[in-house]
């Protein structure tokens, strides 16, 4: 199951602490066509709200943020040459980067698919 966060980004976990990392179908559309994407290293550690990557696209470059605190276990290299596979499917083969998560209580913070949707209605209207 999927968690959010207010700035867009998606945590699923996998198994255990290991969870996958990557933007909404709404961010992807809302930043356009994209063009670059900065990818972090592995073993990289991150706390939550802190800048995991930068995103560019036609329109604009966005930071994007660490849904849940943790050490970064893969990347998707596949964005490096193909970053517009975000466009394409955000919410599955666009996934970022893989992470153990440090204290996955942090998931209790994040929304549902539900909630999440409820807050970009809200947050639209």
């Amino acid at each position: 199951m999927k968690k959010y966060t207010k700035t867009h980004e998606w945590v699923e976990v996998i198994e255990g602490n290991k969870v996958k990392v990557g933007i909404s179908d709404h961010a992807q559309d809302q930043l356009g066509d994209i063009v670059y994407i900065e990818l972090p290293e592995v073993g990289a550690e991150f706390k939550k709200g802190d800048t995991l990557t930068t995103i560019e696209s036609v329109k604009s470059a966005e930071d994007i943020y660490a849904p849940v605190s943790g050490k970064v276990t893969a990347v998707n290299e596949e964005l490096s040459d193909h970053p517009e596979i975000i466009n394409e499917d955000a919410e599955g083969k666009g996934w970022i980067v893989e992470m153990e998560m440090s204290d996955p209580s942090e998931l209790d913070d994040l929304m549902t698919k539900e909630e999440y949707e409820k807050f970009l209605e809200e947050e639209e209207g």
